[in-house]
Protein backbone atom coordinates (compact mmCIF):
# COMPACT_ATOMS: atom_id res chain seq x y z
CA UNK A 1 0.00 0.00 0.00
CA UNK A 2 1.38 3.33 -1.26
CA UNK A 3 2.02 5.70 1.47
CA UNK A 4 -1.22 8.28 2.12
CA UNK A 5 -1.19 12.04 2.03
CA UNK A 6 -4.74 12.45 3.89
CA UNK A 7 -4.69 14.68 6.93
CA UNK A 8 -4.59 12.78 10.08
CA UNK A 9 -4.45 15.52 12.78
CA UNK A 10 -8.16 16.97 13.93
CA UNK A 11 -7.14 19.35 16.28
CA UNK A 12 -10.35 21.58 16.04
CA UNK A 13 -12.35 18.79 17.98
CA UNK A 14 -9.40 18.65 20.64
CA UNK A 15 -10.89 21.09 22.73
CA UNK A 16 -14.74 19.20 22.87
CA UNK A 17 -12.66 15.99 23.45
CA UNK A 18 -10.90 17.69 26.36
CA UNK A 19 -14.37 18.48 28.26
CA UNK A 20 -15.11 14.58 27.61
CA UNK A 21 -11.85 13.43 29.39
CA UNK A 22 -12.50 16.68 32.29
CA UNK A 23 -15.83 14.45 32.90
CA UNK A 24 -14.43 11.21 32.88
CA UNK A 25 -11.40 12.75 35.27
CA UNK A 26 -14.29 14.44 37.74
CA UNK A 27 -16.25 10.55 37.53
CA UNK A 28 -13.09 8.49 38.50
CA UNK A 29 -11.79 10.85 41.20
CA UNK A 30 -8.62 11.87 39.51
CA UNK A 31 -7.41 15.67 39.36
CA UNK A 32 -4.87 14.55 36.27
CA UNK A 33 -4.56 12.59 33.91
CA UNK A 34 -1.66 11.32 31.58
CA UNK A 35 -1.34 10.53 27.87
CA UNK A 36 1.17 9.16 26.31
CA UNK A 37 2.02 8.39 22.33
CA UNK A 38 2.59 4.80 23.36
CA UNK A 39 0.89 1.12 23.75
CA UNK A 40 1.05 -1.24 25.75
CA UNK A 41 4.52 -2.21 24.04
CA UNK A 42 6.17 0.30 24.62
CA UNK A 43 7.64 0.93 21.13
CA UNK A 44 8.12 4.21 19.44
CA UNK A 45 5.42 2.96 16.26
CA UNK A 46 1.91 2.73 17.71
CA UNK A 47 -0.91 1.41 15.78
CA UNK A 48 -4.03 3.24 14.44
CA UNK A 49 -5.70 2.23 17.50
CA UNK A 50 -2.82 3.16 19.85
CA UNK A 51 -3.35 7.02 18.72
CA UNK A 52 -4.61 8.52 21.75
CA UNK A 53 -2.45 11.36 22.11
CA UNK A 54 -3.10 12.53 18.39
CA UNK A 55 -6.66 11.94 18.95
CA UNK A 56 -7.26 13.96 22.02
CA UNK A 57 -4.91 16.74 21.14
CA UNK A 58 -4.20 16.76 17.43
CA UNK A 59 -0.40 16.28 17.64
CA UNK A 60 0.54 13.21 15.40
CA UNK A 61 4.51 13.53 16.33
CA UNK A 62 6.09 10.31 17.26
CA UNK A 63 7.40 11.46 20.12
CA UNK A 64 4.85 13.43 22.93
CA UNK A 65 2.47 13.28 26.14
CA UNK A 66 -0.10 14.76 27.38
CA UNK A 67 -1.20 15.92 31.02
CA UNK A 68 -4.29 16.96 31.82
CA UNK A 69 -5.93 19.27 34.86
CA UNK A 70 -9.47 20.75 35.57
CA UNK A 71 -7.48 24.09 34.22
CA UNK A 72 -4.30 23.45 32.28
CA UNK A 73 -3.18 21.04 29.53
CA UNK A 74 0.16 20.77 28.53
CA UNK A 75 1.35 18.65 25.00
CA UNK A 76 4.88 17.81 25.83
CA UNK A 77 7.73 17.77 23.48
CA UNK A 78 11.33 17.99 22.33
CA UNK A 79 12.98 19.86 19.91
CA UNK A 80 12.24 17.89 16.87
CA UNK A 81 8.10 19.16 17.28
CA UNK A 82 8.09 22.42 18.79
CA UNK A 83 6.65 23.99 15.42
CA UNK A 84 4.58 20.89 14.87
CA UNK A 85 2.47 20.67 17.91
CA UNK A 86 1.79 24.93 17.57
CA UNK A 87 0.44 24.08 14.42
CA UNK A 88 -1.54 20.54 15.22
CA UNK A 89 -3.27 21.75 18.33
CA UNK A 90 -5.38 24.36 19.78
CA UNK A 91 -6.09 26.03 23.09
CA UNK A 92 -6.73 25.30 25.70
CA UNK A 93 -3.87 22.54 25.06
CA UNK A 94 -0.39 24.55 25.12
CA UNK A 95 3.16 22.91 24.20
CA UNK A 96 5.20 22.82 26.84
CA UNK A 97 9.23 22.40 26.00
CA UNK A 98 10.42 18.85 27.55
CA UNK A 99 12.94 17.57 28.97
CA UNK A 100 13.97 21.13 29.75
CA UNK A 101 10.29 21.15 31.33
CA UNK A 102 10.01 18.00 33.59
CA UNK A 103 6.38 16.58 34.13
CA UNK A 104 6.87 16.70 37.68
CA UNK A 105 7.50 20.01 37.81
CA UNK A 106 4.49 21.10 35.40
CA UNK A 107 2.31 19.02 37.84
CA UNK A 108 3.72 20.76 41.02
CA UNK A 109 2.67 24.24 38.54
CA UNK A 110 -0.66 23.18 37.48
CA UNK A 111 -1.45 21.03 40.61
CA UNK A 112 -1.71 22.05 44.47
CA UNK A 113 -2.90 18.73 45.53
CA UNK A 114 -4.36 15.57 44.28
CA UNK A 115 -4.24 12.41 42.62
CA UNK A 116 -2.48 11.64 39.13
CA UNK A 117 -4.73 9.31 37.48
CA UNK A 118 -2.23 6.63 34.60
CA UNK A 119 -3.01 3.82 32.92
CA UNK A 120 -0.33 1.16 33.99
CA UNK A 121 -0.81 -0.56 30.59
CA UNK A 122 0.44 2.41 28.82
CA UNK A 123 3.48 3.37 30.74
CA UNK A 124 6.85 2.05 31.86
CA UNK A 125 8.07 1.48 35.75
CA UNK A 126 10.93 3.56 35.14
CA UNK A 127 8.60 6.55 34.25
CA UNK A 128 6.34 6.01 37.25
CA UNK A 129 8.93 5.53 39.76
CA UNK A 130 10.49 8.74 38.15
CA UNK A 131 7.87 10.54 38.47
CA UNK A 132 6.99 9.15 41.94
CA UNK A 133 10.38 10.86 43.07
CA UNK A 134 9.68 13.94 41.37
CA UNK A 135 6.31 14.01 43.66
CA UNK A 136 7.88 12.80 47.10
CA UNK A 137 7.42 15.73 49.52
CA UNK A 138 4.61 17.37 47.84
CA UNK A 139 0.27 16.61 48.36
CA UNK A 140 0.17 15.14 44.65
CA UNK A 141 0.31 11.21 44.42
CA UNK A 142 0.13 8.71 41.27
CA UNK A 143 -2.57 6.57 41.25
CA UNK A 144 -2.98 3.82 38.34
CA UNK A 145 -6.57 3.98 36.91
CA UNK A 146 -8.48 2.33 33.95
CA UNK A 147 -7.89 4.49 30.44
CA UNK A 148 -10.11 7.35 30.40
CA UNK A 149 -9.62 7.82 26.67
CA UNK A 150 -11.30 4.73 25.21
CA UNK A 151 -14.98 4.99 26.58
CA UNK A 152 -15.29 8.28 24.78
CA UNK A 153 -12.93 7.64 21.60
CA UNK A 154 -16.02 5.85 20.21
CA UNK A 155 -15.13 5.15 16.64
CA UNK A 156 -11.71 4.03 17.88
CA UNK A 157 -10.22 1.57 15.02
CA UNK A 158 -9.92 -1.89 16.13
CA UNK A 159 -6.63 -3.51 17.33
CA UNK A 160 -4.50 -5.08 14.50
CA UNK A 161 -4.47 -8.45 13.90
CA UNK A 162 -1.79 -9.25 10.88
CA UNK A 163 -0.54 -12.82 10.07
CA UNK A 164 2.63 -13.25 11.62
CA UNK A 165 5.43 -15.17 8.99
CA UNK A 166 8.47 -16.45 9.16
CA UNK A 167 11.92 -15.31 8.63
CA UNK A 168 13.67 -17.45 7.10
CA UNK A 169 17.30 -18.86 8.54
CA UNK A 170 19.32 -17.59 5.42
CA UNK A 171 18.57 -14.00 6.28
CA UNK A 172 18.35 -14.08 10.15
CA UNK A 173 21.73 -16.05 9.95
CA UNK A 174 21.01 -17.76 13.37
CA UNK A 175 18.09 -20.33 14.14
CA UNK A 176 15.70 -19.32 16.70
CA UNK A 177 16.74 -22.30 18.76
CA UNK A 178 20.46 -21.48 18.71
CA UNK A 179 19.14 -17.40 20.01
CA UNK A 180 16.75 -19.22 23.08
CA UNK A 181 19.85 -21.14 23.71
CA UNK A 182 22.23 -18.61 23.91
CA UNK A 183 19.78 -15.95 26.20
CA UNK A 184 18.82 -18.82 28.52
CA UNK A 185 22.11 -19.19 29.29
CA UNK A 186 23.33 -15.86 30.43
CA UNK A 187 19.80 -15.92 32.32
CA UNK A 188 20.23 -18.62 34.39
CA UNK A 189 24.23 -17.32 34.81
CA UNK A 190 22.49 -14.36 36.36
CA UNK A 191 19.60 -16.55 38.37
CA UNK A 192 16.97 -15.48 36.79
CA UNK A 193 14.42 -17.78 36.16
CA UNK A 194 13.01 -16.31 33.30
CA UNK A 195 12.81 -12.90 31.29
CA UNK A 196 9.48 -10.88 29.73
CA UNK A 197 10.03 -9.20 26.79
CA UNK A 198 7.54 -6.76 25.51
CA UNK A 199 9.03 -5.06 22.67
CA UNK A 200 7.69 -6.29 19.46
CA UNK A 201 11.18 -6.25 17.18
CA UNK A 202 12.88 -7.72 20.10
CA UNK A 203 10.27 -10.82 20.04
CA UNK A 204 10.55 -10.82 16.30
CA UNK A 205 14.21 -10.93 16.23
CA UNK A 206 14.50 -13.35 18.86
CA UNK A 207 12.13 -15.84 17.60
CA UNK A 208 13.01 -15.42 13.53
CA UNK A 209 9.56 -13.77 12.77
CA UNK A 210 8.09 -10.99 11.20
CA UNK A 211 4.36 -9.18 11.09
CA UNK A 212 2.52 -6.57 9.87
CA UNK A 213 1.33 -5.21 13.05
CA UNK A 214 2.09 -1.90 12.67
CA UNK A 215 2.81 0.28 9.51
CA UNK A 216 5.80 0.64 8.17
CA UNK A 217 7.04 -2.07 10.83
CA UNK A 218 7.51 -5.39 9.92
CA UNK A 219 6.55 -7.08 13.33
CA UNK A 220 3.70 -8.49 15.40
CA UNK A 221 2.29 -7.49 18.41
CA UNK A 222 2.85 -10.11 21.54
CA UNK A 223 4.31 -10.78 24.82
CA UNK A 224 6.73 -13.37 25.37
CA UNK A 225 8.54 -15.00 28.61
CA UNK A 226 12.01 -16.74 27.86
CA UNK A 227 13.12 -19.10 30.49
CA UNK A 228 16.08 -19.97 31.72
CA UNK A 229 15.81 -23.78 29.67
CA UNK A 230 15.48 -21.69 26.55
CA UNK A 231 11.31 -22.61 26.38
CA UNK A 232 9.37 -19.45 25.63
CA UNK A 233 6.00 -18.86 26.40
CA UNK A 234 4.40 -16.22 23.55
CA UNK A 235 1.44 -14.63 24.40
CA UNK A 236 -0.20 -13.83 20.72
CA UNK A 237 -3.60 -14.49 19.34
CA UNK A 238 -3.82 -17.87 17.72
CA UNK A 239 -5.77 -16.32 14.52
CA UNK A 240 -1.86 -14.27 14.54
CA UNK A 241 0.48 -17.68 14.61
CA UNK A 242 -1.61 -19.84 12.06
CA UNK A 243 1.92 -19.35 9.51
CA UNK A 244 4.40 -19.63 12.30
CA UNK A 245 3.45 -22.77 14.42
CA UNK A 246 5.60 -25.11 12.95
CA UNK A 247 8.56 -22.94 12.55
CA UNK A 248 7.88 -22.53 16.15
CA UNK A 249 8.32 -25.63 17.37
CA UNK A 250 7.89 -27.59 20.74
CA UNK A 251 9.76 -25.88 22.81
CA UNK A 252 7.25 -22.55 21.98
CA UNK A 253 3.87 -22.02 23.50
CA UNK A 254 1.44 -19.94 22.34
CA UNK A 255 -0.86 -18.48 24.99
CA UNK A 256 -4.11 -16.50 24.71
CA UNK A 257 -2.73 -12.87 25.92
CA UNK A 258 -5.97 -11.89 27.93
CA UNK A 259 -4.14 -14.87 30.57
CA UNK A 260 -0.55 -12.55 30.37
CA UNK A 261 -2.07 -11.32 33.56
CA UNK A 262 -3.08 -14.59 35.78
CA UNK A 263 0.39 -15.89 34.32
CA UNK A 264 2.37 -12.85 35.73
CA UNK A 265 0.68 -13.20 39.38
CA UNK A 266 1.24 -16.86 39.55
CA UNK A 267 4.60 -17.00 38.13
CA UNK A 268 7.26 -17.95 40.72
CA UNK A 269 10.99 -17.26 40.87
CA UNK A 270 12.84 -14.16 39.56
CA UNK A 271 11.97 -12.66 36.30
CA UNK A 272 13.66 -9.93 34.37
CA UNK A 273 12.23 -7.09 33.25
CA UNK A 274 13.17 -4.24 30.79
CA UNK A 275 12.75 -0.87 32.96
CA UNK A 276 11.59 1.21 30.17
CA UNK A 277 9.77 -0.71 27.97
CA UNK A 278 7.80 -3.40 30.65
CA UNK A 279 4.42 -1.48 31.41
CA UNK A 280 4.20 -0.53 35.22
CA UNK A 281 1.38 -3.02 35.81
CA UNK A 282 3.57 -5.93 35.15
CA UNK A 283 6.17 -4.55 36.94
CA UNK A 284 3.89 -4.25 39.97
CA UNK A 285 2.34 -7.41 39.78
CA UNK A 286 5.52 -9.15 40.12
CA UNK A 287 6.54 -7.01 42.79
CA UNK A 288 9.50 -8.78 44.69
CA UNK A 289 9.78 -11.07 41.73
CA UNK A 290 10.63 -8.45 39.27
CA UNK A 291 14.29 -7.77 38.35
CA UNK A 292 14.01 -4.71 36.83
CA UNK A 293 17.27 -4.93 34.38
CA UNK A 294 17.24 -4.42 30.64
CA UNK A 295 15.50 -6.17 27.66
CA UNK A 296 18.14 -9.29 27.49
CA UNK A 297 17.19 -9.47 23.77
CA UNK A 298 18.27 -5.64 22.31
CA UNK A 299 22.31 -5.42 22.49
CA UNK A 300 22.30 -9.19 20.39
CA UNK A 301 19.85 -7.44 18.29
CA UNK A 302 21.50 -4.61 17.48
CA UNK A 303 24.92 -5.79 16.90
CA UNK A 304 24.36 -7.72 13.47
CA UNK A 305 25.71 -10.62 12.56
CA UNK A 306 27.81 -11.47 9.01
CA UNK A 307 24.75 -12.49 7.37
CA UNK A 308 22.52 -9.61 8.44
CA UNK A 309 25.31 -6.93 7.81
CA UNK A 310 25.62 -8.41 4.33
CA UNK A 311 22.44 -8.36 3.53
CA UNK A 312 22.35 -4.76 4.61
CA UNK A 313 25.08 -3.88 2.47
CA UNK A 314 23.23 -5.35 -0.80
CA UNK A 315 19.96 -3.91 -0.05
CA UNK A 316 21.73 -0.56 0.62
CA UNK A 317 22.84 -0.77 -2.90
CA UNK A 318 19.92 -1.55 -4.80
CA UNK A 319 18.22 1.20 -2.56
CA UNK A 320 20.87 3.55 -3.95
CA UNK A 321 20.53 2.82 -7.38
CA UNK A 322 16.62 3.76 -6.85
CA UNK A 323 17.84 7.13 -4.93
CA UNK A 324 19.76 7.88 -7.84
CA UNK A 325 16.97 7.17 -10.44
CA UNK A 326 14.74 9.41 -8.68
CA UNK A 327 17.64 12.08 -8.17
CA UNK A 328 17.90 11.85 -12.21
CA UNK A 329 14.29 12.20 -12.67
CA UNK A 330 13.97 15.57 -10.22
CA UNK A 331 16.81 16.90 -11.56
CA UNK A 332 15.29 16.66 -15.43
CA UNK A 333 12.23 18.17 -14.50
CA UNK A 334 11.62 21.98 -14.80
CA UNK A 335 11.34 23.79 -11.44
CA UNK A 336 7.63 25.14 -10.13
CA UNK A 337 5.97 21.81 -11.48
CA UNK A 338 6.95 19.15 -8.66
CA UNK A 339 4.67 19.04 -5.53
CA UNK A 340 6.17 17.59 -2.27
CA UNK A 341 3.03 14.75 -3.06
CA UNK A 342 4.41 14.22 -6.50
CA UNK A 343 8.14 13.84 -5.41
CA UNK A 344 7.28 11.31 -2.53
CA UNK A 345 4.96 9.31 -4.72
CA UNK A 346 7.39 9.25 -7.82
CA UNK A 347 10.29 8.03 -5.40
CA UNK A 348 8.22 5.14 -3.81
CA UNK A 349 7.17 4.40 -7.34
CA UNK A 350 10.56 3.55 -8.14
CA UNK A 351 11.50 1.49 -5.08
CA UNK A 352 8.84 -0.82 -5.85
CA UNK A 353 10.29 -1.70 -9.11
CA UNK A 354 12.45 -3.84 -6.81
CA UNK A 355 10.85 -7.48 -6.40
CA UNK A 356 12.31 -7.70 -2.76
CA UNK A 357 10.94 -4.11 -1.66
CA UNK A 358 7.98 -4.87 0.61
CA UNK A 359 6.49 -1.07 2.04
CA UNK A 360 8.44 2.16 2.74
CA UNK A 361 10.67 2.20 6.10
CA UNK A 362 8.19 5.45 7.47
CA UNK A 363 6.50 7.70 5.57
CA UNK A 364 8.75 9.98 3.46
CA UNK A 365 9.48 13.02 4.46
CA UNK A 366 9.01 15.23 1.32
CA UNK A 367 9.97 18.53 2.88
CA UNK A 368 10.16 21.94 0.18
CA UNK A 369 11.85 25.62 1.01
CA UNK A 370 10.14 26.54 5.16
CA UNK A 371 8.63 22.84 5.09
CA UNK A 372 12.32 21.60 5.26
CA UNK A 373 12.82 23.36 8.43
CA UNK A 374 10.32 20.48 10.11
CA UNK A 375 12.35 17.78 11.06
CA UNK A 376 9.65 15.31 11.37
CA UNK A 377 7.18 16.97 8.51
CA UNK A 378 4.29 14.68 7.01
CA UNK A 379 2.97 16.00 4.03
CA UNK A 380 -1.19 16.20 3.42
CA UNK A 381 -3.19 17.01 0.61
CA UNK A 382 -3.61 20.23 2.84
CA UNK A 383 -0.43 20.71 3.12
CA UNK A 384 1.34 20.15 -0.37
CA UNK A 385 3.48 22.56 -1.74
CA UNK A 386 5.37 23.14 -5.11
CA UNK A 387 9.06 22.52 -5.01
CA UNK A 388 9.54 26.42 -5.99
CA UNK A 389 13.31 27.84 -7.63
CA UNK A 390 15.50 28.92 -5.33
CA UNK A 391 14.59 26.84 -2.39
CA UNK A 392 15.38 23.45 -1.20
CA UNK A 393 14.16 20.52 -0.66
CA UNK A 394 14.41 17.57 2.10
CA UNK A 395 13.61 14.20 1.23
CA UNK A 396 14.06 11.88 3.94
CA UNK A 397 12.99 8.28 3.51
CA UNK A 398 13.79 3.93 3.34
CA UNK A 399 12.57 0.98 2.41
CA UNK A 400 11.40 -2.37 4.25
CA UNK A 401 12.98 -4.62 1.74
CA UNK A 402 12.93 -8.59 2.50
CA UNK A 403 16.83 -8.56 2.96
CA UNK A 404 17.51 -4.99 4.78
CA UNK A 405 16.12 -1.73 6.46
CA UNK A 406 16.95 1.62 4.68
CA UNK A 407 17.14 5.50 5.61
CA UNK A 408 18.84 8.33 3.84
CA UNK A 409 18.33 12.12 4.16
CA UNK A 410 19.37 14.35 0.81
CA UNK A 411 18.51 17.87 0.79
CA UNK A 412 18.78 19.64 -2.52
CA UNK A 413 18.90 22.76 -4.40
CA UNK A 414 15.84 23.61 -6.08
CA UNK A 415 17.46 26.38 -8.91
CA UNK A 416 20.08 28.68 -7.26
CA UNK A 417 20.81 28.91 -3.19
CA UNK A 418 21.89 31.89 -1.15
CA UNK A 419 25.72 31.72 0.31
CA UNK A 420 23.68 31.32 4.01
CA UNK A 421 21.98 28.15 2.90
CA UNK A 422 25.28 27.04 1.29
CA UNK A 423 27.30 27.77 4.83
CA UNK A 424 24.55 25.68 6.63
CA UNK A 425 24.64 23.23 4.49
CA UNK A 426 28.43 22.46 4.56
CA UNK A 427 28.45 23.06 8.05
CA UNK A 428 26.12 20.30 8.62
CA UNK A 429 28.44 18.49 5.55
CA UNK A 430 31.49 19.19 7.49
CA UNK A 431 29.77 17.08 11.11
CA UNK A 432 28.74 14.34 8.80
CA UNK A 433 32.14 13.88 7.24
CA UNK A 434 33.95 14.05 10.45
CA UNK A 435 31.25 11.45 12.15
CA UNK A 436 32.12 9.19 9.25
CA UNK A 437 36.22 9.42 9.20
CA UNK A 438 36.23 8.81 13.19
CA UNK A 439 38.20 6.24 14.62
CA UNK A 440 37.97 5.61 18.37
CA UNK A 441 38.69 2.96 20.77
CA UNK A 442 36.07 0.64 22.61
CA UNK A 443 34.01 1.48 25.19
CA UNK A 444 33.45 4.74 23.35
CA UNK A 445 29.69 5.77 23.37
CA UNK A 446 27.61 8.21 21.79
CA UNK A 447 27.64 10.89 24.17
CA UNK A 448 31.59 11.10 23.81
CA UNK A 449 31.52 11.86 19.73
CA UNK A 450 27.96 13.55 19.38
CA UNK A 451 30.22 16.90 19.76
CA UNK A 452 32.25 16.54 16.50
CA UNK A 453 28.72 16.09 14.01
CA UNK A 454 28.13 19.89 16.08
CA UNK A 455 31.37 21.57 16.00
CA UNK A 456 31.28 23.45 12.42
CA UNK A 457 27.89 24.37 13.37
CA UNK A 458 28.78 25.31 17.08
CA UNK A 459 31.28 27.90 15.86
CA UNK A 460 28.76 30.03 13.94
CA UNK A 461 26.30 29.82 16.68
CA UNK A 462 24.35 27.44 15.38
CA UNK A 463 22.70 23.83 16.56
CA UNK A 464 20.37 21.21 15.90
CA UNK A 465 17.72 19.70 18.34
CA UNK A 466 17.81 16.45 17.72
CA UNK A 467 20.23 13.28 18.14
CA UNK A 468 22.99 13.03 15.46
CA UNK A 469 22.03 9.36 14.60
CA UNK A 470 19.47 6.13 15.90
CA UNK A 471 20.12 2.89 15.59
CA UNK A 472 18.64 0.75 12.55
CA UNK A 473 17.13 -2.78 12.72
CA UNK A 474 17.58 -5.78 10.51
CA UNK A 475 14.22 -5.74 8.80
CA UNK A 476 12.70 -4.88 11.29
CA UNK A 477 11.92 -0.88 13.13
CA UNK A 478 14.12 1.74 10.88
CA UNK A 479 14.72 2.60 14.40
CA UNK A 480 16.13 0.80 17.00
CA UNK A 481 17.54 0.61 20.72
CA UNK A 482 19.35 0.76 22.67
CA UNK A 483 22.32 2.10 20.37
CA UNK A 484 22.13 5.57 19.36
CA UNK A 485 24.43 8.96 18.72
CA UNK A 486 23.38 11.52 20.91
CA UNK A 487 24.32 13.77 24.06
CA UNK A 488 22.24 11.72 26.49
CA UNK A 489 23.80 8.20 25.21
CA UNK A 490 26.14 6.12 27.12
CA UNK A 491 25.62 2.84 25.67
CA UNK A 492 29.21 1.80 24.15
CA UNK A 493 29.49 1.24 20.59
CA UNK A 494 30.33 -2.67 19.17
CA UNK A 495 30.72 -4.28 16.10
CA UNK A 496 27.56 -4.89 13.84
CA UNK A 497 25.86 -1.91 14.97
CA UNK A 498 24.26 0.03 12.75
CA UNK A 499 22.84 3.71 13.21
CA UNK A 500 22.44 6.71 11.43
CA UNK A 501 24.64 9.97 10.97
CA UNK A 502 22.28 12.76 10.54
CA UNK A 503 23.19 16.16 11.43
CA UNK A 504 21.24 19.00 10.33
CA UNK A 505 20.31 22.91 10.93
CA UNK A 506 16.73 24.64 10.60
CA UNK A 507 16.10 27.98 10.23
CA UNK A 508 12.34 28.19 11.16
CA UNK A 509 10.14 29.42 8.36
CA UNK A 510 12.89 29.71 5.73
CA UNK A 511 14.70 26.35 5.22
CA UNK A 512 15.65 22.95 7.00
CA UNK A 513 19.06 20.71 6.03
CA UNK A 514 19.80 17.14 6.82
CA UNK A 515 22.39 14.88 5.80
CA UNK A 516 22.28 11.36 6.35
CA UNK A 517 24.03 8.50 5.58
CA UNK A 518 23.88 4.53 7.19
CA UNK A 519 26.91 3.28 8.80
CA UNK A 520 27.99 0.24 10.83
CA UNK A 521 30.33 0.00 13.51
CA UNK A 522 33.50 -2.74 12.62
CA UNK A 523 36.85 -3.07 14.13
CA UNK A 524 39.61 -0.70 13.08
CA UNK A 525 43.24 -1.72 11.81
CA UNK A 526 45.84 -1.23 14.79
CA UNK A 527 48.08 1.72 13.65
CA UNK A 528 51.59 1.26 13.68
CA UNK A 529 52.47 4.00 15.93
CA UNK A 530 50.00 3.73 18.38
CA UNK A 531 49.21 2.19 21.61
CA UNK A 532 45.47 1.54 21.21
CA UNK A 533 44.01 -1.71 21.12
CA UNK A 534 40.02 -3.11 19.84
CA UNK A 535 39.85 0.28 17.90
CA UNK A 536 36.55 0.51 15.62
CA UNK A 537 35.16 2.91 13.06
CA UNK A 538 32.65 3.51 10.96
CA UNK A 539 31.77 1.50 7.35
CA UNK A 540 29.70 3.84 5.03
CA UNK A 541 26.29 1.52 3.90
CA UNK A 542 24.79 4.36 2.33
CA UNK A 543 26.28 5.24 -1.10
CA UNK A 544 24.26 8.23 -3.29
CA UNK A 545 25.55 11.52 -4.03
CA UNK A 546 25.82 14.50 -2.23
CA UNK A 547 24.69 17.66 -4.23
CA UNK A 548 27.76 19.71 -4.69
CA UNK A 549 25.34 22.76 -5.77
CA UNK A 550 24.74 22.77 -2.02
CA UNK A 551 29.05 23.13 -1.35
CA UNK A 552 30.96 25.89 -0.51
CA UNK A 553 34.19 24.31 -1.10
CA UNK A 554 36.48 26.77 0.84
CA UNK A 555 34.97 25.88 3.85
CA UNK A 556 36.19 22.31 3.59
CA UNK A 557 39.84 21.90 4.75
CA UNK A 558 42.09 18.78 2.66
CA UNK A 559 40.44 16.06 4.47
CA UNK A 560 37.10 16.36 4.14
CA UNK A 561 38.05 17.33 1.05
CA UNK A 562 39.46 13.73 0.02
CA UNK A 563 36.76 12.20 2.12
CA UNK A 564 34.06 13.49 -0.09
CA UNK A 565 35.85 12.95 -3.37
CA UNK A 566 36.41 9.08 -2.62
CA UNK A 567 32.65 8.76 -1.30
CA UNK A 568 31.42 9.97 -4.82
CA UNK A 569 33.97 7.95 -6.63
CA UNK A 570 32.71 5.07 -4.64
CA UNK A 571 29.35 6.06 -5.48
CA UNK A 572 30.12 5.80 -9.08
CA UNK A 573 31.67 2.38 -9.25
CA UNK A 574 29.32 0.49 -6.50
CA UNK A 575 26.10 2.21 -8.23
CA UNK A 576 26.92 2.73 -11.89
CA UNK A 577 26.37 -0.46 -13.32
CA UNK A 578 22.68 -1.09 -11.74
CA UNK A 579 21.60 2.43 -13.84
CA UNK A 580 20.21 2.95 -17.35
CA UNK A 581 22.39 4.83 -19.79
CA UNK A 582 20.61 8.50 -18.82
CA UNK A 583 20.91 7.62 -15.29
CA UNK A 584 24.78 6.60 -15.61
CA UNK A 585 25.20 10.13 -16.90
CA UNK A 586 23.67 12.10 -13.98
CA UNK A 587 25.22 10.00 -11.97
CA UNK A 588 29.49 11.02 -13.63
CA UNK A 589 28.04 14.72 -13.52
CA UNK A 590 27.02 14.31 -9.52
CA UNK A 591 30.14 12.79 -8.63
CA UNK A 592 32.36 14.96 -9.98
CA UNK A 593 35.47 15.70 -7.55
CA UNK A 594 34.85 18.90 -6.04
Amino acid sequence: MYQSFEASSEPDKGPERLIMLRDQMRNSGVDAFLIPRADVHQGEYVAPADERLAWLTGFTGSAGFCAVTQDAAGVFVDGRYRVQVKEQTRAPFTSVDWPEVQLGDWLKDNLASGFVGFDPWLHSAREIKSLEQDLRGTNIAVQAVDNLIDPIWRDRPAPPMGLARVFEDHLSGETHTAKRTRLAAELKSAGHAAALISLPDSICWLLNIRGQDVAHNPVVHGFAVLHDDARVDLFMHAEKAQDIRAHLGNEVTLRNPDDLSDYILSFQGAMRLDTGSVPYAISHALSDNAILSTDPVSLPKACKNATELNSARESHLRDAAAMCRFLAWLDAEPHGTLTEIDAATRLEEIRRQDPLMDEISFDTISAAGPHAALPHYRVTTDSNRTLNAGEVYLVDSGAQYQDGTTDITRTLAIGDQSDAVKRAFTRVLKGMIAISRLRFPHGISGRDIDAFARAALWSAGQDYQHGTGHGVGHVLSVHEGPQNLSRRSTLPFEPGMILSNEPGFYREGHFGIRTENLLIVVPAPDQPEGNLINLLEFETLTYVPIDRRMILRDMLNSDEIEWLNSYHQTCRDKIHPRLTAAEQLWLRDATQPL
